[in-house]
């Protein structure tokens, strides 16, 4: 017998480690959540960029749980649930339950607050006419004739031509049909507060040198006619400061003849404190 034959069989067997600590499911987790942490980092990046200071402050009351909730929405068959969208307390879609009155407002006996209380109300009818806070109280048709400007005086509410729809006859004062339509919106979001007014008209300049220029007779003559048509629709006289003709000094464009300087400003002035 050979002495391969007596010699003992010895089997190796290999055991591998685990590998649960590499190849399990934990870091897949973490990483999911580091993904969203980004995607969402990247996201408020590009709404901060993307965005107006208003738009934000906007977006940021929506996510805040002491906004008020409206006390009626909805229900009805109209564009604005069943309600007039003038209704003080229930202004369509705000999201504030109406557009605040100084007139009204616990702060406006407040020198501090009462401020701050016009500054908003004047915030919100901007965003009522421009449709910013969702709803326009304006058709589209007339909001291709107004835009409107915060500035330190108050909120100004520019009316003007476009080639094919005026606001006036050509060189006269009687207002279109267009022009009556937006007077009596004006009227009733007028009505929402108690700002003193001040009318302002613009012309555009004529394509000609004339021997007698009338442009500053007519300018203040649409001004005027403003303030008669609003006072007429129930606007207090009592609230009217100035009215005042500009001619053709205030070009809105580059060309002093366009058609977009025909223009009336009307600005609902802040309170002197």
């Amino acid at each position: 017998m050979s002495a391969n034959a007596t010699a003992p069989i010895i089997i190796k067997k290999v055991r591998k480690g685990g590998g649960e600590g590499h190849h399990g499911g934990a870091w897949k987790v973490a990483y999911a959540d580091f993904v969203t942490a980004m995607m969402a980092f990247f996201m408020l990046m590009w709404l901060l960029n993307a965005t107006t200071e208003k738009q934000r402050k906007g977006i940021a009351d929506y996510f805040a749980p002491t906004i008020p909730v409206m006390r009626a929405s909805g229900g009805g068959d109209g564009a604005f649930g069943g309600d007039s969208v003038f209704t003080d307390e229930t202004l369509a879609h705000t999201g504030h339950g109406g557009v605040p009155n100084p007139s009204r407002d616990k702060t406006a006996d407040d020198p501090a607050g009462g401020g701050e209380a016009e500054a908003k109300a004047l915030e919100e009818l901007e965003e009522v006419l421009t449709g910013n806070s969702g709803e326009s109280m304006v058709s589209d048709l007339a909001r291709r004739h107004i835009v409107t400007e915060l500035t330190d005086e108050g909120l100004v509410i520019e009316l003007f031509d476009t080639e094919d729809e005026p606001l006036f006859e050509p060189g006269t004062v009687i207002p279109t049909a267009l022009a009556t339509e937006i007077v009596d919106l004006l009227a009733e979001v007028f009505g929402l507060v108690t700002n003193g007014i001040a009318i302002e008209g613009h012309v555009a300049a004529q394509p000609v040198v004339v021997a007698e220029n009338e442009t500053w007779e007519l300018s203040g003559a649409r001004a005027d006619t403003l303030r008669r048509t609003l006072e007429e629709v129930g606007v207090g006289a009592a609230r009217m400061r100035r009215v005042t003709g500009h001619a053709d000094r205030r070009p809105a464009t580059g060309n002093p003849m366009a058609a977009r300087n025909n223009r009336i400003e009307l600005i609902l002035l802040r309170s002197k404190r």
